[in-house]
């Protein structure tokens, strides 16, 4: 049963979750949902990122409730800072042009505050090193988040942290949490270390990578560690559903919605589905008979399922026709607030058909909703 009431409105279940995958520049429209969350009074419990949802998060449990959304800012416009925004044209084409221009400004030299071009190249530099096997020096995003993050709030606060890294000698994926972890800088980089353009961090004598290697949702993560009815905000930048492309540039961008949304889909449908079976079993197992109860493979049973209420909402980016196979990597003023004016709609958007969630919420039900159409409906199954 919920505990707690937002301003909307909207009951809150003991642990609520922002679940941030990765999609470089796509970012913005992660901070765009939680600026939204967070005028709407929705407190968060926990944010778990990967790649630029890691540095989101980390942005998000560094800082106090009333400042974060301002660190967020200072951040998104920084690094959009080489591209300012320039009076656009309603015009798709002519839009789409100008986007590509800017990703290849952004190839060429770097990202403000984020990475750089190696000087030398790493043809040039001592083999087997992060500088050998990367395009790009991440020593700039080392000092932002340094400067944008208190570290210490971050480990001790309210706010649990969790992020996604793939040890590159063995290809694990491992998560560090704050409950576990004492984490900094390197951790957050290392999430997002997306090879070869930018290099493995090393923690503890380990080379990491970019966790969307493997997994670009934390969501699984947050449920499997998690032993409360929990409400789970999870953003996710690249769309299952799309058109037919019409050239090799819109083949190129639906085949990445497609590889990242896949997985990202198949883990939270089946995470919810198994809530829904699970809390199947258990109503069938209370009503068992006494002796029943007593035999140890009920009990076993007992032990496998976890019954408690999962909603989870999905907050997906649609990107508009200009937007191309390079929109994860185009950080221009222009694009950047385009992608946190979504990141807003989507939130309203879903809200607006709240009383859907807020039911499943009140009577302790497990359901995915999805915002289709501008509206938030539950999804099949």
């Amino acid at each position: 049963m919920p505990r707690r009431a937002a301003r909307a409105a909207l009951p809150l279940p003991d642990l609520v979750v922002l679940v941030l995958q990765g999609g470089g520049a796509l970012g913005a429209f992660q901070a765009g949902i939680y600026e939204a969350l967070i005028e709407l009074g929705i407190e968060l419990d926990w944010v778990a990122g990967i790649s630029i949802g890691a540095v989101n998060a980390a942005i998000i449990a560094g800082n106090p409730r009333d400042e974060a959304v301002g660190r967020m800012r200072e951040f998104w416009e920084g690094v959009s800072s080489a591209l300012p925004s320039l009076p656009t044209v309603d015009n798709d084409l002519i839009r789409e042009w100008v986007h590509l221009g800017a990703a290849a400004q952004v190839a060429t030299f770097g990202v403000p505050g984020f990475f750089v071009p190696r000087i030398p190249p790493p043809m040039f530099a001592e083999r087997q090193t992060p500088a050998a096997v990367s395009f790009y020096d991440t020593a700039p995003l080392a000092a932002t988040l340094d400067r944008l993050v208190d570290w210490e709030r971050l480990n001790h606060g309210k706010v649990r942290l969790s992020v996604g890294a793939v040890a590159v000698e063995t290809g694990n994926f491992r998560y560090f949490d704050t409950t576990t972890d004492i984490i900094d800088a390197r951790h957050i980089m290392a999430s997002g270390a997306l090879p070869p353009g930018l290099p493995p961090v090393e923690i503890d004598g380990h080379w990491y990578w970019d966790g969307g290697l493997v997994s670009n949702t934390p969501l699984e993560h947050v449920v499997q560690a998690a032993r409360e009815d929990m409400l789970v905000f999870q953003v996710d930048l690249f769309p299952a559903r799309g058109e037919r492309p019409h050239d090799l540039e819109e083949a190129w961008s639906r085949e990445k919605d497609i590889r990242f949304s896949s997985r990202t889909r198949r883990i939270s449908d089946g995470l919810v589905r198994r809530r829904k079976e699970h809390r199947l079993i258990d109503r069938m197992l209370a009503k068992l008979p006494p002796d029943a109860r007593d035999l140890p493979e009920v009990k076993a049973v007992e032990r496998m399922i976890d019954a408690k209420a999962l909603n989870v909402v999905q907050l997906i980016h649609q990107p508009p026709a200009w937007q191309t196979g390079v929109r994860d990597f185009e950080f221009s003023r222009a694009t950047m607030e385009a992608n946190w004016a979504l990141g807003r709609a989507a939130v309203e958007a879903a809200m607006k058909d709240g009383h859907l969630l807020a039911d499943s919420i009140a009577e302790g039900r497990s359901d995915s909703f999805a915002v289709q159409s501008g509206d938030l409906r539950p999804k099949a199954g």
